[in-house]
């Protein structure tokens, strides 16, 4: 079986698009005239590069398990057993890379995945094919020496090595509902069954980290907030109520709160907590009066904060400003997406920062940031989880991203190492 080049196969992930819908409505098949310029790969979704996935993997002898999740839309499961099985006392790590991409929007030529000195240019390339074309790479290699028993067998060749199962969940939505790592989840959580027997031991999410491990990182927590206005003529506007109007005061409050709100906590590797408001729409025509305003509100929690009481401290301060409380209503908040506690991680991140400086030989730093991903969600459900992998979050999103090639093949030798070199306190 062999091993396989992380930097063609990244290649290949690139040239597949899997963009987002970001909400919108998803088609199987493009039209006959094409796809509309910088929309194109949201109709497909992630569902072209999970076919290749499925087929990728399968020639390599790894077990693949699809789940659907939103329609037209599925995590794939892969699994390389290892010794013990789980079901004998043996350790489950769990890796998670995300198959979505954010839209091209004005990217020139978003698919190419093209090479130039030293970096692969091409939406997702950093955010996330990167790291997920090192897990891949890392996991044929792990099933290629497993078939010929290179790595399967002591040293003495009498007893085969204590390894974990790996499974690698590729998950889909994670940049808009991340959806997919809430159904990855309940595999287990449902009480075992065909693909998870129990609750892993320990995961890693890919994102762009260059390479350095990250222990803590903020949550999020989004809600939308209306005015309530009275529409009439715009020839008369004192007729009526402007909910637009109204807006105007709630959002001179959020800018005064969002001030505050870096007093209210603080964490010392993520720092402070913050408030802003990211969209505004309203009225149905220049020539009425509108009846209704709405914002949405994104709010970053630290680690540990509580979502609940972040959103109800808001509020409180909201109807203490608003003077027309009556025509003011909040919508219950989005489910929040938890932050990445450093609390019980510490082992694992020791383990894979001593394993990056081996095969980097550089120093490898813990670190907090500010954005949010899957991993919150899996150390929420009691499984100690850091976040690593190659790039740099400041291309993420970019209209030119890339991700430098060294790292990509040093994050294939890392992640194999750490499945080699496994162990973690029981």
């Amino acid at each position: 079986m062999g091993q396989v080049d992380s930097v063609q196969l990244l290649q290949q992930l690139v040239r597949i698009p899997s963009v987002n819908p970001m909400g919108r409505p998803v088609s199987s098949e493009p039209s006959a005239e094409g796809p509309e310029p910088g929309e194109s790969a949201g109709m497909f979704s992630e569902g072209r590069l999970t076919d290749f996935l499925e087929q990728f993997c399968r020639r390599f002898g790894l077990e693949v398990f699809r789940q659907p999740v939103l329609p037209g839309r599925e995590n794939l499961i892969l699994r390389l057993p290892g010794h013990p099985p789980p079901e004998q006392g043996g350790q489950i790590l769990l890796w998670d890379a995300h198959q979505d991409t954010v839209p091209p929007g004005q990217m020139p030529n978003p698919f190419d995945a093209q090479l130039r000195q030293g970096r692969l240019y091409g939406r997702g390339a950093c955010d996330v094919k990167g790291g997920l074309a090192a897990m891949l790479a890392a996991l044929v290699r792990l099933a290629s020496e497993s078939v010929s028993g290179q790595s399967g067998s002591a040293s003495s060749g009498t007893a085969p090595a204590r390894r974990p199962t790996v499974y690698l969940a590729a998950t889909v939505d994670e940049e808009h509902g991340m959806s997919g790592v809430r159904a990855v989840q309940q595999l287990w959580q449902a009480g075992g069954g065909e693909i998870f027997p129990r609750r892993p031991d320990a995961a890693v999410v890919a994102e762009p980290t260059q390479l350095q491990v990250v222990v803590a990182h903020k949550g999020v927590m989004r809600w939308r907030c209306h005015t309530r206005g009275q529409a009439c003529h715009s020839s008369q506007p004192r007729e009526g109520v402007n909910a637009i109007y109204l807006m105007a005061e709630v959002l001179q409050a959020l800018q005064e709160y969002a001030a505050m709100v870096p007093q209210l906590g603080w964490h010392p590797l993520c720092g402070h907590p913050s408030l802003s408001v990211g969209r505004i729409y309203g009225g149905q025509s220049v020539n009425i009066v509108p009846d209704r305003c709405t914002i949405e509100i994104d709010r970053r929690l630290l680690p540990d904060e509580s979502p609940q009481q972040a959103w109800e401290h808001c509020l409180r301060y909201l109807l203490g400003c608003f003077t027309q409380p009556d025509r003011l209503e909040q919508e219950p908040p989005w489910p929040p997406i938890p932050g990445l506690s450093d609390q019980a991680n510490s082992e694992l991140a020791a383990k894979l920062s001593g394993l990056v400086t081996e095969v980097t030989g550089k120093d490898c730093q813990r670190i907090g940031v500010p954005y949010t991903t899957n991993a919150g969600f899996y150390t929420q459900a009691g499984v100690p989880t850091v976040v690593f992998g190659p790039g740099s979050i400041q291309q993420a999103h970019t209209s030119d991203e890339w991700i430098a090639l060294d790292q990509v093949e040093q994050a294939a030798q890392v992640f194999y190492r750490l499945v080699t070199s496994w162990y973690l306190a029981s």
